[in-house]
């Protein structure tokens, strides 16, 4: 693995590291592979239950790099950018984040792609592409996902940067928290402990009904309900709730054949 991406397994929890701290962790082509290819790997592979993104140095990421824009076609960079900064829509393992100092542009859409997300009162996050005359096309469905539309149209159209406390308040951030690395290690390792099977199909349910009627989002959740009714997990979850000890996951084991028994 590149150093500009530092990998390292935590029992179930796959801690991802942004390390370019000299370009305050800009997303150069590389590291946006990178990022795709490893969480992508990690998506598919049943001992990774949970992936935690953090960063060295004083910035989580600055976003773009843009000293690379005129040695790449605009097409090769949109690619890569549309498979990061849509990770939301398709990755079913749960992505958290842990953030200090400023994340910013693509930063930001970074952020907006995990699903819980620890700052520290340093943290700061814009949408400041429009300063640099462009708009923050490929992370806008990312972020208005988290927030609202009108809250994302609004950050886009000033620019402005926010603190902590108020990326809390608009849902971007779900704590706040002095040692945000060792929390939301402990809430990864929480996650991770779960049944993944249970979360697996509940993130995909996420993704799938965004957009459909209530009418239709129903009928996905009747379907996707039933489905985990008969998995593996859901008949190990229920014997050791019934005998009082902590579940064995099925799901989080390779090649565990589904036992069969009832009830």
């Amino acid at each position: 693995m590149s150093d500009i991406l530092q990998v390292q397994a935590r029992e179930r929890v796959l801690w991802l590291t942004l390390n370019r701290p000299e370009k305050r962790n800009a997303l150069n082509s590389d590291l946006c592979r990178l990022l795709v290819d490893t969480i992508g790997k990690a998506d598919r592979d049943p001992q990774v239950g949970a992936i935690v993104l953090t960063a060295n140095g004083p910035a989580f990421s600055a976003g773009m790099d843009l000293d690379e824009l005129g040695n790449l076609a605009p097409g090769a960079l949109s690619n890569v950018h549309e498979q990061l900064f849509t990770l939301n829509a398709r990755i079913v393992t749960p992505i958290l984040a842990s953030v200090t100092g400023p994340a910013l542009g693509g930063g930001l859409g970074l952020v907006a792609n995990c699903h819980i997300v620890v700052a520290n009162e340093a943290a700061r996050f814009g949408l400041t592409e429009v300063k640099l005359g462009i708009w923050p096309f490929l992370v806008f469905r990312a972020v208005k996902v988290a927030l609202g539309e009108r809250r994302a149209v609004a950050l886009a159209l000033t620019g402005r940067i926010f603190d902590a406390p108020e990326a809390k308040e608009l849902g971007l951030v779900q704590e706040i928290h002095p040692e945000p690395e060792k929390r939301v290690l402990e809430i990864a390792a929480e996650i991770a402990g779960y049944s993944p099977t249970a979360i697996r199909s509940g993130l995909g349910f996420v993704q799938e009904v965004r957009g459909k009627s209530w009418d239709i989002a129903g009928l996905i959740a009747r379907r996707v309900r039933e489905e985990l009714f008969q998995s593996a997990d859901f008949y190990e979850g229920i014997r050791a709730f019934r005998e009082k000890r902590k579940p064995q996951w099925p799901s989080a084991r390779e090649h565990d054949d589904y036992p069969g028994d009832q009830l």
